[in-house]
């Protein structure tokens, strides 16, 4: 009998141990990078995390499993991953994470970029791709945006006439700023609670919250002490309490102003008239919180991301004199030099193919959101085999896809003419160039976005020549980045214009 019951345990024992390296084999878990105890992998992300990442993905892979405090993270860094994880897997990964910045300033996730997926996310995506994003509404700010880049022009023709450099960091910035502000709210932010100078600081601000580290996004429970220690908890506090009070002017000049006065919506109008109409969105009515979540999204989101490749363009014309000359001949071309020179049209710009090629070559080496907004896993699937499990947080770095060898030749080298005879696209099916993402989650403002770079770079280059600033030689023009929730330039970027034609 003593021998019958050995027997069975062993065979018992053997058949647990083939169940678990089953288990194991069937969860073949991706390669990953030694960690820390408690911190994990955190120390190895540095200042610069799409480029730490990006080294580490030549060592372990394009599929690399880290540990950031207590939260299990996914990195894939090449076009083939991001395929898998954008389009095969899209449904399984699509929904966001939870981020207290984030939460904060969409007020617990009321807005389109960081919301879950969700009937709530596919009524608010829908409303903002027909009433906001569309091809009908970029047409009909058009004659806002030729104003704004008028006084743009008129402000840059002063600086050329005393021969003195312009900050174009602050100058996009600010004509997104007017754009967006009179597009969307119907005013201008002169006359609101903020001036330039603080608005502009505000959004630097709120964009550095939301992409901000802290402590208690990696360490449930404890991490907010750390938070409090550092400021992080105060300035994300104030930076939510003075966004509030714009919205909160913002709504409240729209419901006084009488609407005889004015012949078109703007947005701003459509939410309350929504609001009013106890409209459903998803799970519930549309409430005042949800309306300021939605603003959030149009302000920091449609100012600061065409600035920024705006600016990443100008650097990169500036530091390569041959592609800058091209570029311009075919605008110039293209528009004619007349005496009196005009502001080209958003019609116009798309015959100026060269520019968009210009404007693809920035993407690849100067994506805006690096590493994309993070999804979260909510149904297990696989990547290249390795088993991606339920609350994983996952990243795709379009920085390393814009610089693999084995998709870009010389990739650190800016040449526009790489995309001549090629039919990559940024609508996100084309996964070599994803400024924009892509699955459901993709950027709903992609049109927008790409006439708004295209408008403010061809009328400047039309208008003026650029010089570099006395002193400064194209091999030192510096071109470090700052990381946060999007790439920019970590100083502004300084050019002198040269007027070229008379407005």
């Amino acid at each position: 009998m003593a021998v019958i019951w050995l027997l069975s345990l062993i065979s018992l024992i053997s058949i647990l141990i083939a169940a678990v390296k089953h288990t194991k084999r069937r969860c073949r878990q991706p390669p990953s990078p030694p960690g820390l105890p408690i911190i994990g992998n955190l120390h190895q992300l540095g200042k610069l995390p799409h480029q730490s990442l990006w080294r580490l993905s030549k060592k372990y892979g394009p599929v690399m499993l880290l540990r950031l405090g207590r939260v299990p993270t996914v990195v894939v860094s090449s076009p083939e991953t991001a395929k898998q994880v954008l389009k095969d897997h899209d449904l399984h990964c699509c929904s966001r994470p939870s981020v207290e910045g984030t939460r904060k300033l969409s007020y617990n996730y009321r807005d389109i970029a960081f919301s879950r997926f969700d009937d709530y996310w596919k009524a608010l995506r829908k409303l903002c791709v027909q009433e906001l994003f569309g091809t009908k509404r970029v047409n009909s700010i058009q004659p806002i945006k030729k104003m704004e880049m008028k006084k743009l022009i008129t402000s840059v023709t002063e600086s050329a006439s005393e021969k003195s450099p312009v900050n174009l960091s602050e100058k996009f910035l600010s004509l997104n700023v007017n754009v967006v502000c009179k597009a969307s709210f119907g005013v201008n932010f002169q006359g609101t609670v903020l001036n330039n100078e603080n608005f502009q600081g505000l959004v630097h601000e709120a964009i550095e919250m939301l992409g901000s580290f802290s402590a208690s996004d990696f360490f449930p429970y404890i991490g907010w002490i750390f938070d409090w220690f550092t400021g992080l908890h105060a300035r994300r506090e104030r930076c939510v309490r003075d966004l509030d009070a714009f919205y909160e002017q913002m709504i409240g000049l729209h419901i006084k102003k009488n609407r005889e006065e004015s012949t078109e919506e703007d947005f701003v109008d459509l939410l309350l008239r929504l609001e009013k109409e106890e409209a459903v969105l998803g799970y519930g009515k549309l409430t005042r919180n949800h309306i300021k979540a939605i603003l959030m999204n149009i302000l920091l989101g449609g100012i600061n991301t065409s600035a920024i490749t705006m600016t990443w363009t100008m650097a990169e014309l500036a530091r390569n004199p041959r592609v800058m000359k091209k570029v311009q001949s075919e605008i110039r071309d293209q528009i004619g030099k007349n005496k009196e020179a005009r502001i080209i049209s958003l019609d116009e710009t798309d015959q100026l193919n060269y520019l968009k090629m210009v404007i693809k070559e920035t993407w690849r080496l100067h994506p805006v959101s690096p590493l994309l907004v993070p999804r979260e896993v909510t149904s297990e699937f696989k990547i290249n085999g390795y088993t991606i499990h339920p609350k994983t947080r996952l990243h795709v770095n379009t920085w390393a896809i814009g610089r693999d060898p084995e998709i870009w030749k010389d990739p650190e080298e800016f040449i526009p003419e790489r995309f001549m005879d090629s039919d990559i696209d940024v609508k996100g099916q084309h996964f070599e160039l994803l400024p924009f993402g892509g699955g459901r989650r993709i950027c709903p403002a992609m049109y927008m976005g790409a006439t708004t770079v295209e408008f403010g770079l061809a009328n400047l280059l039309y208008q003026f020549d650029w010089k570099l600033p006395e002193g400064v030689e194209v091999e030192n023009i510096d071109m470090d980045e700052a990381f946060g929730l999007t790439a920019h330039r970590k100083h502004d970027l300084l050019l002198v214009p040269v007027k070229a034609l008379e407005l």
